[in-house]
């Protein structure tokens, strides 16, 4: 059944991906780009330690999988800037997974149970709509559409992880998944970087979603704008954020560009602000989390899309990433030093 529709779905992202270029003229280059843009109040003491961590969450059985991710990470940048790890699990971690994932490392890992609040069902859910909705789903051949966990993880993800309390330590975070790649080696520490350009959210892939999935996501963005107009009323203008990155039609509808959250380096500020906490907790009261399959990506780049400005995003175009089939490298030929990856493998340059 792919066959068909894996060619769409590159010809679909590539729209994303041209939107980026023309909206947000990201700049591409062999180093990280210093633009002194930080927000009124929030110029950062460059000399203060930066509070940052990675933040896992992992299953005891993608213990293989997260264990190759730590070495590339350890090996193409944390043996040099010392940053500890965080787990998260719905499940207790078993000291096999303890033991072995520690001794990857010589910097501290701390590991957390997420609790029934964070991944569970609200008492606002009709379970057994939510069951039948997951069975329409089915028969259409979307990814996930029967999974109960995969609308939990997503749930957790567009709402809770930073609200773990093992992150109460940290200002900035890099999200790690098992079983991906990193391509290339980095000299420069990333969140010094983010925090002394006034960055806020920095991404590697853009991608399209599935239309399904998200079917009353758009008009329940624009009831929340309608019902919160103080948080629209300090909100970047729209000309000045993503907006249209996210929207083709003046926002009209959802285009589905997202940026895709299997790898995210962001300020937790951004996800601690009482704006996003209105907004997410206007969209988990709505049930699409359940009732449709809402994914924490279009979540995260609606909502930055939203309360940020532009110069406030950076595309990491230096770090090398492989998620599933879809692989970003660098091409110019700067990085053939500092990456293993093949350019022509480049998620963005095969499709445009």
């Amino acid at each position: 059944m792919w066959r068909g529709v894996v060619p769409r779905i590159l010809f679909i992202a590539a729209t994303c991906i041209l939107a980026l270029s023309l909206y947000l003229f990201f700049p591409i280059s062999s180093e990280p780009v210093s633009v002194n843009t930080h927000p009124i109040g929030a110029t950062p003491n460059v000399n203060e330690p930066i509070r940052a961590c990675f933040v896992i969450l992992v299953r005891n059985s993608e213990l293989g999988g997260i264990s190759s991710t730590i070495r590339q990470i350890e090996q193409r940048f944390n043996k040099k800037f010392k940053y500890p790890y965080v787990f998260l699990n719905d499940d207790d971690f078993t000291p096999e997974f303890i033991k072995t994932t520690s001794a990857l490392t010589d910097v501290e890992t701390r590991y957390g149970k997420v609790d029934s609040q964070m991944w569970g069902y609200p008492s606002y859910i009709n379970q057994t709509l939510a069951a039948e909705n997951r069975e329409k789903m089915a028969e259409l051949n979307i990814p996930y559409a029967s999974s109960e966990s995969y609308r939990h993880m997503c749930r957790f993800q567009s709402g809770f992880f930073f609200r773990h309390p093992l992150l109460d330590d940290f200002d900035w975070y890099w999200r790690l998944e098992p079983d991906v790649e990193y391509h290339c080696d980095l000299d420069y520490d990333v969140f010094k970087f983010m925090r002394d350009n006034g960055k806020k959210y920095g991404f590697n892939i853009a991608f399209r979603e599935f239309g399904p999935t998200v079917a009353s996501l758009w008009q329940t963005v624009l009831e929340f704008e309608k019902a919160h107009p103080e948080v629209v009323a300090h909100s970047p203008a729209k000309k000045d954020s993503l907006w249209r990155f996210v929207t083709d039609d003046n926002g009209n509808s959802y285009n589905l560009c997202h940026f895709w959250t299997n790898f995210e380096i962001a300020s937790l500020d951004l996800w601690r602000s009482n704006d996003y906490l209105k907004f997410f907790h206007y969209l988990d009261t709505s049930g699409g989390f359940f009732y449709e399959r809402w994914g924490d990506a279009p979540v995260h780049s609606i909502a930055a899309a939203m309360f940020l400005r532009k110069d406030e995003f950076h595309f990491f175009n230096d770090i090398g990433y492989r998620h599933t089939a879809y692989t970003h490298c660098p091409v110019e030929p700067e990085f053939r030093q500092k990456c293993s990856c093949d350019p022509e493998s480049n998620f963005g340059k095969s499709i445009l």
